[in-house]
C-alpha cells in the first residue's frame, strides 16, 4: 500500500490513467481501489477531483475506443479471443450479446460495474457496427459514472481511508503481502469457477465434417441454432438449422423427436453455451444430443454455405 501511496503521490494523474488504461485493455489489475484511495488523497493532492475523474475517463475511453476498432475491423474473432482469456466465460458471449442486442448503446452506461461485460461490450459494439458517434457518447458517459462513483467514495469516505491505509502502513510489508494474498486468491477462486464450469460441460462433440456428410447422406440430424436472433439475421445460420429462445426451451422442443438425434451450436468458446442447451435437452429426455464442435464459425470456416433469413 505504502508503493501505491507513493505512485499516487509522485506521478499522481498520470499514475492513475496509466493504471485505468492498463486495466480497461484487460489486464488484471483493479483500478478502481487506486480511483478511490486517489479520490481520498485528492484535498493534499496536486490534483483535484475533476482532473482525477477526467483522467480515469480518457484513459478508458481511449481503450475502449481499441476494443471498439478490433471489433469492428477483426469482427466476432476478437470476441473469442477475449472469453478465451475471460475467468468468466460462462458469462461471455451470450449473456454479453443479449444485453447488448437488449439495450444497444446505452447498456454501455453500466458496461464497466459488470464483471466480464466492458471489453466485451465495447468490442461487440464494434462489430456489430455501432455508429461511432453513438459509442463514443455512452462509451464516455459510462466512464464518467463509473469513476465519478469511486472517486466520490473516496472524497465522502477520506478519513475511513485514511484510516485503513494508516493501518495497513503500520502492518508494512504483512499488510501488502495480505493485500496481495486476497488478490490471488480472487484469481484462485475465478479460475477454480471457469474449470468447474468447463468440466460440466464435457460431452461428445460432432465435427462440421461429420455433420455435412450426414446433411449430404440425407440423415441429417435436428439441427438447433442457439445464437442471438439479431446474430442470426446478420450472419446467417446453418441450412435447415431452427433457432431456439433459451427462456422457451421446452415450447421449441415440442414438435421434435426425443428419438432423434440434435445437434447444437452456438458462437462462442468452447461450445459453452451449446453445451448448456444440449444439458438442458438431455434432461428433457432427449438421448442424442451433441454440441458443434467449433460451433458456427467453424462451419463458415470450413467454407460450408449458410442460410440468410430477413426478420
Amino acid at each position: 500500500m505504502q508503493l501505491l501511496l507513493s505512485l499516487l503521490e509522485q506521478y499522481g494523474l498520470a499514475f492513475v490513467f496509466f493504471h485505468v488504461l492498463a486495466e480497461q485493455a484487460g489486464l488484471p489489475l483493479p483500478a478502481y481501489p487506486t480511483l478511490i484511495v486517489a479520490g481520498a488523497l485528492a484535498s493534499r493532492a496536486d490534483y483535484t477531483v475533476p482532473q482525477l475523474v477526467a483522467a480515469a475517463v480518457v484513459a478508458a475511453v481511449i481503450s475502449d475506443s481499441a476494443w471498439y476498432i478490433a471489433g469492428s475491423r477483426l469482427g466476432r474473432s476478437v470476441l473469442r479471443t477475449l472469453c478465451r482469456i475471460s475467468l468468466s466465460p460462462d458469462s461471455c458471449v451470450r449473456q454479453t450479446e443479449a444485453i447488448y442486442l437488449r439495450f444497444g448503446a446505452p447498456s454501455l452506461l453500466v458496461a464497466k460495474f459488470v464483471p466480464g461485460f466492458a471489453a466485451v461490450a465495447t468490442a461487440l459494439a464494434g462489430s456489430m457496427r455501432t455508429r461511432v458517434g453513438l459509442f463514443l457518447l455512452f462509451d464516455a458517459l459510462g466512464a464518467l459514472l463509473w469513476a465519478g462513483v469511486a472517486v466520490s467514495l473516496g472524497v465522502m469516505f477520506q478519513d475511513a481511508v485514511h484510516d485503513v491505509l494508516e493501518v495497513l502502513e503500520q502492518f508494512g510489508k504483512w499488510g501488502l503481502i495480505a493485500i496481495a494474498a486476497a488478490f490471488a486468491l480472487f484469481i484462485l477462486l475465478k479460475w477454480w469457477q471457469r474449470k468447474r464450469f468447463y468440466a460440466q460441460l464435457r460431452m461428445a462433440r460432432v465435427t462440421v465434417e461429420e455433420l455435412r456428410t450426414l446433411i449430404d447422406q440425407g440423415a441429417a440430424p435436428v439441427i438447433l441454432d442457439v445464437r442471438a436472433p439479431l446474430i442470426q439475421l446478420q450472419d446467417g445460420r446453418i441450412p435447415s438449422a431452427i433457432a431456439i429462445d433459451h427462456g422457451s426451451l421446452e415450447k421449441s422442443l415440442a414438435e421434435l423427436s426425443a428419438s432423434g438425434e440434435v445437434i447444437v451450436y452456438c458462437a462462442c468458446p468452447n461450445e459453452a453455451s451449446a453445451a448448456v442447451v444440449a444439458k438442458q435437452i438431455i434432461r428433457q429426455g432427449y438421448a442424442r444430443v451433441r454440441p458443434l464442435e467449433g460451433g458456427f464459425d467453424a462451419w463458415v470456416a470450413a467454407g460450408y454455405a449458410v442460410e440468410r433469413h430477413t426478420a
